[in-house]
């Protein structure tokens, strides 16, 4: 999801996290490292090794 910025986010647990960035991509499907920014771990795909 892209906010415009910057922002103060503060997760669930009480961390405070902060980006002075004009535009600001947080994650939606908690795959990010850098959670609750987003790192683009969405984008990966898991590949089977089944020959088909």
């Amino acid at each position: 999801m892209l906010v415009e910025g910057p922002v103060d986010l503060v997760t669930a647990d009480g961390d405070r996290v902060c980006s002075d960035r004009f535009m600001v991509a947080v994650c939606t499907c908690r795959r990010s490292k850098n959670y609750p920014l987003c790192d683009t771990s969405h984008r990966r795909k898991v590949r089977s090794t089944d020959p088909e």
